[in-house]
Order: structure tokens, then C-alpha cells, then sequence
């Protein structure tokens, strides 16, 4: 990960812009940069992944362009080559160089060209324009709003924003900035109707797609100067992407597992799976003392008072502190996104094809809000970059484009495509492709949120639940847990509650999805997930 900045006008001072960047060094721990330029202000925090030299240092320059991206660019090897016989030349082997060339010979077109993960903020100093920029699921994180004197500001994440700003909004995923307004360049939720490959396809040539564009998407991912890594949960999403490496690499890759001390019903499944692919696994344990003390770390340092995100993201930040604390990782892949794609456990109540696709697209819209901010925070506040194979633009408008009467769950399965997609190629045992679905909150313990609901009893009595709750107009707060992560969401983020939608609830307008905890053990369908 890194951090960007960026400022239009200059009314802004340097100390200000300097310390309000301050609060996401832990995204960019290495280097830091800030540079003026007749318009606007740029600013950058490096964590040197791709050119672990100088030469990889933003903002890159090329005549009276600058420009600073947070993200990886996938492929950018060819784009180089193609770019050197334009003429173009490079002093450095950072993915990121290719940005300002690609602006040069196409403009605002060449964001379709850079694929899945980068945030950037590019300063055209021919026209004095600052244009932004967010990748098409929103993986890589980038905030707005404006400043003092009415002109915009941009950063990556919302608290290097709360000195500058009264209101500050998530940058719309798939879209640019410029001259004030947003304009669309992608929406990977529209299905490309007889365009997509897989709209009329059977479901042995669908399965084929996933898999095949599932592996070139990891294999893409694996390019790292840096020290990579995995997360492994022992789920299907995770095991899958550490299968796939697994075949990729001739050394053994390096996996790590979190769980509760005392119920980790993760850690077996796990292991399970790292000792099959023969990874380098590691499997570390959390305390309900450990958890209740992260939980305001967690709330500040996502920005968020969901509870399925914040109960999803303690286990995931200690997991990642861990790794920071014993070793020398600096990318971790990860498998976000499968569920927005592929189903839930409640989109088994899905009443028709259509409303399943319609839930679908409304999740993957919304997601950098929720799972992706989650991944995104946890591995970067511990100053390592994450990586998701699951959110490839081309992956993601496969899956979007098939049929989904296909995709519901008529399979006794859910996920049943996924699964057989990789059905007999060794990548994986049947145990853990045929595993049934957990929700990670609940899998690395079901005690966890048990505790986490008996601490909130001890914070607040029915009566000062009533009356807490009813001090917010916006989300208001249902349980007692919610209260107290808006309280702590509050104290950090004072009035900024709208950067985040709406609780993540199952869709309480299917039946058998209307409950009141985000939880899927609650669900009549849970079944075995959770054993």
C-alpha cells in the first residue's frame, strides 16, 4: 500500500497538507513527498513494493504532468514495451512510471487501461487540471471533499482529510474527476448481455472461463519485489487463491491463519488445506481480551460503524499485526469478492434469477465500503499491501456477464460454479472445495461475537441504549453492539457517518432474510457451515 494526497489551488500551506498526510504513514512507512506545482498540491507515501530503489519515488513527472498513484498495474510490462516504441522512455522498473505516457497518447481514456487495483491523482499542468481517478471495484481507497476555501482535496484515506474538510465521501469506484464533475468510465456490474462470453454458454465452458481467468488473475497478482504472502482461512475463497499460487511457484508459499483460543473453527480447516498445497503456514491465536481491547483501534482505523465489517475486521487486523510483528511480508493475497460474485449463504433465498443478479450488483457497487475497505485498512495499517484476485476487472465481468439462474443455488451448494470449476484438478481436497460457507467473524470462533455481545451488556443498560440510539437520525443504531461502534465511529469521525451506505444485512425483503443480527448462523440455512 501507499498513501496519495492532493490538493487543487494552493490556498492550502505545506504544513497543513504535511500534517494532515501524517495520519496514513502507516500506508507508506518508507518515504514521504510533497510537491507544488502552479495548481495543486501533491503528496505521497511510499511503501516500495514494485523498484524497492529511489528511482521508484512519485510523483512521477513527464514535462508538465505529475502524478501519484496508490496500486499496482498489472501487466504493465507490455504497456512499456509498446510505450518505448512510441518513444517513451522510463528510469525506473515501477509499474506506476507507465501512468503519465499512457495520459500523454490517450487522456482520460487510458483509465479502462489500468485495470483492476490503483487509485491516482494526475496534474495536467498544460491545462491546470487535477484529475482523480478510482479503479472499478474501489480496491484501492480514495476520498473527497473540500476544503476551507472550496477547493477540492483527495487523499486515501478519510482521516488525512478531517483536518482539511467538513464533509468527506468515498470517490465513486469506475469513475474520474475533472473540472468538477464525476464521469463514469466502467460499471462491471452491467452485464455486457450477448457481448459477454459466458451469456450463452454451457456450464461446463462457463466453469472453464472462472477457472482460467481465476489463475491468469493470481498469476498476475504473484509479481512482487517484495515478500508475498497469503491469508488462508480455510474457506473456499482463500484456499482457492493459495491453491492456485501454490501450482504457480516451485517454492512453498507462505500462508497464515487466525482463531480464536478457544473454538477456531478456521484454524483446522486451515491447516488442512496448507499442509495439502505443502505451504509454509503459520496459525496464530486471539484472546476475548485481545479482541475487546481492538475493537476501538479497529472502528478508527477502518472508519466505518458496520457491525459485519467491524466484526470481520478484528480478526483480520490482529492476524495482520501478527505478521507485521514476525516477519518480513510486504504483500498479502487475499479472497474478497468471491460472495458478492458467486452468492451468500441468504442469497439461497433469492426469489428469482433476476433479483439474485440485481442483490449481486448492488453488492459488488457497494463493496468498497464494506469487505474491500476492510481488507484494504487491516493489511495497510500494518504497513503491507494487499492483493485481490477475485476483484480482476476482466474476472468480475465474466462472472457478471453468466446467466444467473445459473448462479443461484439450485445445486444443494452454494457457490456451486466456483467449486466445480475447480472440481478434479488437484488444486484443492474435496473437504475444503466442498466445504459449506462460514462468515470469517464466525469462523475464527463462533465465541467471538458471543463476547463481543456479552461486553456491550456490561457498556450500556436498556435505557441507555434507547437513549444513545436515538441521538442518530442517520443508521440508527438496533442492538447494543451497533451502539457502541457508532459511538466509537463518533468520537473519530465526527459527522462523517454517510461515507458508509447502510448497515450490510441479508436482504430483509426476501423471505427467510428478516433478521436482525448480520450474522449467516442466523440464517435457517447455516446448516454445518459453522462446524
Amino acid at each position: 500500500m501507499c498513501s496519495i494526497m492532493g490538493v487543487k489551488g494552493k490556498q492550502l500551506s505545506l504544513e497543513e497538507i504535511r500534517q494532515a498526510l501524517a495520519a496514513t504513514t502507516s500506508r507508506g512507512p518508507d518515504k514521504e513527498r510533497i510537491e507544488e506545482f502552479p495548481e495543486a498540491v501533491l503528496g505521497f507515501q511510499r511503501l516500495s513494493i514494485m523498484d524497492l530503489t529511489c528511482s521508484g519515488m512519485q510523483p512521477f513527472r513527464l514535462s508538465e504532468c505529475a502524478a501519484v498513484c496508490n496500486g499496482e498495474i498489472y501487466g504493465f510490462r507490455p504497456i512499456k514495451e509498446s510505450l518505448r516504441e512510441k518513444g517513451y522512455s522510463f528510469s525506473s522498473e515501477s509499474d506506476c512510471e507507465v501512468i503519465l505516457p499512457l495520459y500523454k497518447e490517450y487522456g482520460v481514456e487510458m483509465f479502462q487501461m489500468l485495470g483492476s487495483e490503483f487509485a491516482l491523482l494526475l496534474y495536467d499542468g498544460s491545462t491546470g487540471d487535477l484529475i482523480a481517478a478510482r479503479d472499478p471495484i474501489g480496491i484501492r481507497p480514495l476520498y473527497y471533499g473540500e476544503d476551507a476555501f472550496g477547493e477540492m482535496a483527495f487523499a486515501s484515506e478519510p482521516k488525512a482529510l478531517l483536518p482539511l474538510c467538513r464533509t468527506i465521501r468515498p470517490f465513486p469506484p469506475g469513475c474520474y474527476w475533472r473540472q468538477g464533475e464525476f464521469h463514469q468510465y466502467l460499471d462491471v456490474t452491467e452485464a455486457a448481455g450477448e457481448r459477454s462470453p459466458a451469456a450463452a454458454a454451457d456450464l461446463e465452458t462457463v466453469c472453464d472461463g472462472i477457472r482460467e481467468r481465476l489463475t491468469a488473475s493470481v498469476e498476475a497478482r504473484m509479481d512482487a519485489d517484495a515478500p508475498l504472502g497469503f491469508l488462508l482461512s480455510g474457506g473456499l475463497d482463500s484456499s482457492l487463491v493459495c491453491g492456485i499460487s501454490a501450482k504457480l511457484t516451485d517454492k512453498p508459499i507462505r500462508t497464515f491463519a487466525i482463531g480464536m483460543d478457544t473454538d477456531p473453527i478456521d484454524l483446522k480447516y486451515a491447516k488442512t488445506a496448507a499442509d495439502y498445497i505443502g505451504a509454509d503456514h503459520t496459525a496464530f491465536t486471539m484472546t476475548r481480551d485481545e479482541v475487546i481491547a481492538a475493537v476501538p483501534e479497529v472502528v478508527k482505523l477502518l472508519g466505518t460503524w458496520d457491525i459485519t465489517t467491524i466484526r470481520a475486521s478484528i480478526g483480520m487486523y490482529l492476524c495482520c499485526r501478527k505478521i507485521r510483528e514476525t516477519t518480513d511480508i510486504r504483500v498479502l493475497m487475499t479472497g474478497e469478492i468471491s460472495d458478492e460474485l458467486f452468492g451468500y449463504k441468504y442469497t439461497d433465498f433469492a426469489p428469482s434469477a433476476e433479483a439474485f443478479q440485481q442483490e449481486s450488483q448492488k453488492r459488488i457497487r457497494e463493496i468498497h465500503m464494506y469487505d474491500v475497505l476492510r481488507a484494504d485498512r487491516c493489511i495497510s495499517v500494518n504497513s503491507m499491501e494487499g492483493r485481490v484476485p477475485f476483484g480482476d476487472t476482466a474476472f468480475v465481468q465474466y462472472v457478471m456477464g453468466i446467466n444467473p439462474a445459473m448462479k443461484q443455488n439450485t445445486y444443494g451448494m452454494g457457490k456451486y460454479l466456483l467449486r466445480h470449476a475447480f472440481e478434479g484438478t488437484g488444486i484443492l481436497p474435496d473437504e475444503i472445495l466442498w466445504r459449506e460457507k462460514a462468515a470469517f467473524s464466525d469462523a475464527v470462533g463462533h465465541s467471538m461475537v458471543d463476547d463481543l455481545k456479552e461486553h456491550v451488556e456490561s457498556l450500556y443498560s436498556d435505557a441507555a441504549f434507547e437513549a444513545g440510539a436515538a441521538r442518530y437520525d442517520y443508521c440508527r443504531p438496533f442492538t447494543k453492539e451497533s451502539l457502541w461502534y457508532r459511538d466509537l465511529f463518533e468520537a473519530a469521525y465526527p459527522g462523517q457517518a454517510k461515507m458508509i451506505q447502510d448497515f450490510w444485512m441479508p436482504n430483509k425483503t426476501w423471505d427467510g432474510c428478516a433478521v436482525d443480527d448480520p450474522s449467516a448462523r442466523v440464517l435457517s440455512n447455516y446448516g454445518a457451515s459453522g462446524e
